[in-house]
């Protein structure tokens, strides 16, 4: 018996996006999972009626997170700072403070953060920034179903 390379993980690329009318106010987010290989792509959006843009787009990064089943290779496309950020330098600290920042206060958002750290873990995932409203295809369609969502929870403002 030969020792055999274990099989390529899949590969995907994820595409998110949060918006907020207001801040905090209505909002919404929105991914876009495409599998290259294949050449499908999932769409998703959703909302709250009372959230902070930090929020939703974190929010965008987990719901398209939730639709993986198996581990893969994942392509992290984000206009967010705070969340690429948060995923690719302050996450390592924050869980060895226990959740809590160089100050010792805890980590806002840390609900979330540790949902992402959760969904992250089976995968192997790099992170990239995206210049928002800058004419990247999918960008702006994550921006657009964002938008939707957060006019769909504005409640008539």
């Amino acid at each position: 018996m030969t020792d055999a390379a274990p099989p390529p993980l899949e590969f995907m690329r994820l595409f998110t996006d949060g918006a907020c009318k207001g801040n905090p106010g209505p909002g919404g987010w929105a991914f876009i999972l495409k599998h290259p290989a294949s050449g499908r792509a999932l769409e998703g959006s959703g909302g709250e009626p009372h959230t902070t843009n930090n929020r939703m787009e974190m929010m965008a990064v987990i719901a398209g997170l939730r639709v993986l089943r198996l581990p893969l290779t994942l392509e992290l496309y984000s206009d967010s700072r705070y969340v690429l950020d948060g995923l690719s330098k302050w996450m390592p600290s924050w869980r060895r403070r226990s959740w809590r920042t160089a100050e010792g206060d805890p980590v806002k958002n840390q609900d979330l953060w540790l949902e992402l750290d959760r969904l992250l873990r089976p995968h192997r995932v790099s992170v990239h920034w995206v210049r928002g409203h800058a004419g990247h295809p999918e960008n702006t369609r994550c921006d657009q179903l964002a938008a939707s969502a957060a006019r769909g929870h504005a409640g008539g403002r």
